[in-house]
């Protein structure tokens, strides 16, 4: 890998843009730039950001005296687009029609490529975006439900996923496509997902099955669920919230900051010890569940993203799982370091830049 590219990276959340600088693997800038909420409340819709988050990050990097002279490429989180295979994409027109007119979500994430394009263009150097949300890999059956009109579809954290499976690889000393890693993302959501010979193959929706997370239900009594929906207590907006935003630890404990339910159980609150005992049970049981989707042939378990910081919650997991593969735990949701690596990996030949497939229009 070319230790001399110097690659900008721009990842827009909901109330900031993360921006970093990178030479070769490393970082030697990043920011958050922090948008005020009464300033984005002047936006009807996220597409009405572009501009304002544009002039942002152009104002941060000018004041930090960062020369973007020297910076071969940007790349840039990928947003919600059309369904499409993993990898490294060049930024191009058609993606940032499909963004900002019809994405497959509304998201801040959709900014990412806008942004970068108009920065990379003034510079005269390629604009990336890397493995999407909407990365669809599954197999054909991961893809049947017990109801045709409610089918799987594949919605990870695919970013982190495919990351940390090249990081398992590297410490393996083996090429991606010749293992099988079950990669855990574990952060306010959850996915799980069986990386076979390079490609996220199924995945529990992180919103929709699975274990439960810090603020999301998981898998639910089907007929409870039901139950509750048609009570007449919650319209649908505000079960969709409920079930995405208020459920799992925040619904059980009252808190989704996992830090904060370990001074609980520090202190002896054995009801808050059961539920995160109750939470790893349910990682390592969607585990087991996705190591039969590679028949048991597992090379490596690896748990990412912000929880995988959480001791308890990894010695719980990895207890269960031993007897599956070991356990390799990289804390954290390093998604500025996937990004920068993606374009790297273009720059120094090592990967093909693929081209977006625009969705059609309706």
């Amino acid at each position: 890998m070319n230790t001399l590219d110097r690659v900008l990276v721009i990842n827009t959340g909901s109330t900031s843009t993360k921006i970093a600088i990178f030479h070769g693997r490393e970082p030697v800038y990043s920011e958050n730039v922090h948008h005020p909420a009464e300033e984005l409340s002047q936006f009807p819709q996220v597409p009405h950001q572009l501009e304002y988050r544009k002039a942002a990050v152009l104002a941060r990097l000018e004041h930090s005296g960062q020369n973007l002279d020297s910076i071969d490429a940007v790349v840039s989180r990928g947003g919600a687009p059309a369904p499409m295979p993993g990898g490294v994409y060049a930024i191009s027109r058609a993606l940032l029609q499909d963004l900002l007119d019809r994405p497959a979500t509304e998201h801040a994430a959709n900014l990412s490529p806008p942004i970068a394009y108009a920065i990379a263009e003034s510079l005269g150097v390629p604009a990336f975006f890397v493995d999407p949300i909407t990365v669809d890999e599954f197999e054909p059956l991961a893809r049947l439900s017990g109801l045709p009109e409610a089918p799987r579809n594949s919605r990870l954290h695919a970013l982190s996923i495919r990351s940390t499976a090249r990081r398992v690889a590297e410490k393996l000393g083996r090429a991606l496509s010749d293992i099988n890693v079950i990669v855990a993302h574990l952060g306010s959501g959850i996915s799980i997902c069986p990386v076979k010979a390079g490609l996220m193959v199924d995945a529990n929706g992180a919103d929709d099955e699975g274990p439960f997370s810090p603020e999301r239900a998981g898998t639910l009594p089907m007929a409870d669920l039901v139950s509750l929906c048609f009570s007449g207590r919650h319209t649908q907006r505000e079960m969709l919230n409920k079930l995405t935003r208020r459920s799992g630890l925040m619904a059980h404990l009252g808190t989704a900051d996992a830090r904060e339910v370990e001074r609980m159980i520090q202190a002896g609150d054995v009801h808050a010890l059961q539920i995160a005992q109750a939470m790893a049970y349910q990682i390592a049981k969607e585990i087991g569940a996705m190591a039969t989707v590679v028949s048991g042939k597992v090379d490596a378990i690896a748990l990412t993203g912000g929880l995988a910081a959480w001791g308890r919650l990894v010695d719980d997991v990895s207890a269960r799982c031993s007897f599956i593969a070991p356990t390799m735990v990289f804390p954290g949701e390093n998604e500025m370091e996937a990004l920068a690596w993606g374009a790297i990996r273009v720059l120094a030949g090592e990967e093909e830049a693929r081209e977006y497939v625009a969705a059609s229009a309706p």
